[in-house]
């Protein structure tokens, strides 16, 4: 099996991508700007290796990826939040989410991409449901992750010549991660599983399964796509609304 590397692999959707990889065969690199972390999840895993790199800092990346050696999936999940309103946002809060999120995922992928070219391979990106709906007091969060998806295209356009998918992975409301203080409170977790088609919370195995599926060859003939995987969420507003 290929090598594959998930960055953010460290915990939450990351961790558990990483585990699935290892549960496939393929030689996985665990990439997390804390090593403690990212060792911590190899130690649970086959045939897996520590990578310890600032995404948004191109050397750090690249040093990265020649430490592990040969590749050919790059699953993109390091991500960052710096809630607050629009109106009073720190600048630096903002960049610091831009930095992350948008750069270090082209930064990321370029380096990989750069790679594969003459080898091919698959590119996946992780977005949010928030890239096409807002919600308040998120940052920079929303306009990150919107960019994202649109970088998505634009990379499966320009390296399809080289055999290279890219796509996008678009979770809904999952229990983990970034956002699991959230759900820590129960009348929270409730009433937002209710209020999804599917009547539950995603949970980071939901997401895996699918990151995973992209990158094999049953996904072969898709590329440039945004996978929403949200229970039917994104689609579910009108049935909030009154009716006669």
């Amino acid at each position: 099996m290929s090598g594959f590397i998930i960055t953010g692999g460290g915990s939450g959707i990351g961790a558990t991508i990483a585990q699935q990889a290892d549960a496939a065969g393929h030689k996985v690199g665990v990439m997390d700007a804390n090593l403690e972390a990212a060792t911590a999840v190899c130690q649970t895993l086959r045939d897996a290796q520590p990578l310890v790199a600032n995404v948004n800092d191109a050397s750090s990346v690249t040093q990265a990826f020649d430490r592990f050696g040969d590749f050919t999936v790059l699953v993109n999940c390091a991500g960052i939040l710096r809630p607050g309103p629009l109106m009073t946002l720190d600048e630096q809060d903002f960049r610091a989410v831009i930095d992350t999120n948008l750069i270090g995922t082209y930064l990321a992928s370029q380096a990989a991409a750069q790679r594969m070219q003459a080898t091919g391979g698959s590119i996946v990106n992780l977005s949010s449901i928030n890239a096409s709906q807002p919600s308040p007091d998120t940052g920079a969060y929303v306009a990150s992750k919107a960019a994202v998806e649109a970088m998505t295209r634009q990379m499966s356009l320009e390296w399809a010549v080289h055999n290279i998918r890219v796509n996008a992975v678009s979770p809904g409301f999952v229990n983990t991660g970034m956002a699991a203080p959230f759900y820590k409170n129960q009348e929270v977790r409730e009433r937002r599983a209710q209020a999804v088609p599917l009547q539950r919370l995603g949970t980071a195995l939901d997401i895996a399964n699918v990151i995973l599926f992209l990158t094999t060859d049953q996904a072969a003939y898709i590329t440039g796509q945004t996978l929403s995987v949200d229970g039917g969420l994104g689609h579910s507003l009108l049935r909030s609304l009154p009716r006669e």
